[in-house]
């Protein structure tokens, strides 16, 4: 019996006909953004991205509602949450980081990505912009870790899922003060320690993808990236826990009103419940799963991750940009 795609009808054409398009919302975003890599100024970055990404999202079939966004309306002036983009027939809910890694890119340095994920409405969580605890694995351990449990105990079941030993281990980390603790359990456990620096969207995007060398994602970083990273998990298979951290009573406010619950352990189907996903991301700069923004004269090569959750398909796209009418290019492997 031929086994029936996710979902029918609209969720079939939701991804059908935004997928490639959403691809070039976030090309164009790196292509903006690149354009100021090594340049020292972050702010020109992430202002050329935010742009070019608002730019494109106005031309898509989409009425789409920003729920993950720059900030609130008074601190960004475009794509703040809440903001409405297109003018076409579909009803989206969108999360985007127009440039994850401005200091990164601005300093020339590996893992600046473009990165937005859409879902019909009430398919990505309106998360708190706040911190949350995240543990992310490859989709031969989802299902079997805890993020209630001890480390080490999550290390031996990560281990036992893929097959290898403890020592075989490699997991990414956030190079924090607040994970020191962390960094020394996860290596008193046997495993190895990637620190990075920003970017933990790009760092759970290569947990879920095999040959990327890292098989797990510990410690706690942004919560609207931890939305993101859910909708890329969910495509990908893998899973994503987190829990939201309250510095403050201020915040716990603010959890109260959006409904949020600081000891509640979130999996991907809590913070992307969505049955129609959509996820794309564009290297800026050079990393271990995408290539950054290569420019040559009159055009850039771009190199893009995007992904549809119903339709259960996952494409590399290497595309070359004729940017000016004189280029000429020749195409290679």
């Amino acid at each position: 019996m031929t086994k029936r795609p996710r979902g029918e009808g609209l969720t079939q054409s939701f991804e059908h006909a935004l997928v490639l398009p959403t691809a070039r919302v976030t090309e164009e975003a790196a292509l903006a953004a690149s354009r100021f890599m090594g340049l020292g100024d972050k702010n020109a970055v992430d202002g050329a991205g935010t742009e070019a990404m608002r730019e494109v999202l106005n031309t898509l079939d989409i009425r789409g509602t920003v729920v993950i966004g720059e900030g609130e309306m008074d601190e960004a002036p475009m794509l703040y949450i809440g903001e409405q983009v297109g003018s076409g027939q579909y009803e989206v809910d969108i999360a985007v980081d127009p440039v994850e890694g401005t200091v990164v890119t601005a300093k020339g340095l590996p893992n600046g990505l473009a990165v937005i994920a859409l879902s019909e409405r009430g398919g990505l969580m309106h998360a708190p912009d706040c911190y949350m605890e995240k543990l992310i694995v490859p989709p031969p351990a989802a299902g079997r870790v805890n993020l209630d449990w001890p480390v080490e105990a999550n290390l031996h079941v990560l281990a036992q899922a893929l097959d290898r030993g403890v020592e075989d281990l490699m997991i990414t980390i956030l190079d924090r003060e607040r994970h020191e603790d962390l960094i020394r359990r996860v290596r008193a456990a046997g495993a190895r320690v990637k620190l990075i620096g920003d970017g933990d969207v790009v760092a759970g995007l290569a947990v879920g993808v095999r040959g990327t060398g890292v098989h797990a994602l510990m410690g706690s970083g942004g919560a609207p990236e931890g939305v993101l990273s859910a909708a890329a998990c969910k495509c990908l298979g893998a899973e994503i826990q987190g829990r939201f951290i309250a510095e403050d009573d201020a915040m716990r406010e603010r959890f109260a009103a959006m409904g949020v619950d600081e000891h509640r352990v979130y999996k991907t189907a809590d913070l992307a419940p969505g049955e129609q996903m959509v996820f794309s991301a564009t290297g800026i700069t050079y990393g271990e799963l995408l290539s950054g923004v290569r420019r040559f004269a009159g055009g850039a090569r771009t190199h893009t991750l995007v992904m549809g959750y119903a339709t259960r398909v996952v494409r590399f796209l290497d595309s070359v940009h004729l940017e000016d009418d004189s280029a000429r290019v020749t195409i290679r492997v």
